[in-house]
């Protein structure tokens, strides 16, 4: 699978080179003590653009091949949901099935989106 680099000067690129050697626990602590993130944080959680809408059923949901498995990430679901093999050559299709199969189940429904996050 492809890497993908974050843009130079980039917050990004900073917690990148900062926490390439610690674990998931200390990459946790750090974010937690980062003054940067929580003053972005502070800034995107009072702007106050929008109402949330309790009743909105709508959702981002993520596939990702991992470890020669296909896995659905969605937030509303505990744990990730295995959808069988797959490989970083077959993710497209692997993932194109599921999403089919969704979408059979309410076929007259207009609430699907589809997008992808690739190399060039």
């Amino acid at each position: 699978m492809g890497t993908l680099f974050a843009v130079e000067g980039s917050y990004f690129e900073k917690f990148y080179k900062q926490t390439a050697d610690m674990d998931p626990a200390q990459r946790a602590a750090f974010l937690e003590e980062d003054d940067e993130m929580e003053d972005a944080h502070s800034v995107a959680a009072s702007a106050g653009d929008t109402d949330a809408n309790v009743d909105v059923n709508e959702h981002f949901v993520c596939f990702s091949c991992v470890d020669g498995e296909l896995y659905e990430l969605d937030g509303r679901k505990s744990q990730p949901t295995s959808h069988g093999p797959s490989s970083p050559e077959t993710l497209l299709q692997d993932a194109a099935k599921v999403i089919k199969a969704r979408i059979a189940e309410n076929p007259n429904s207009m609430n699907f989106n589809v997008m992808a996050l690739s190399k060039k």
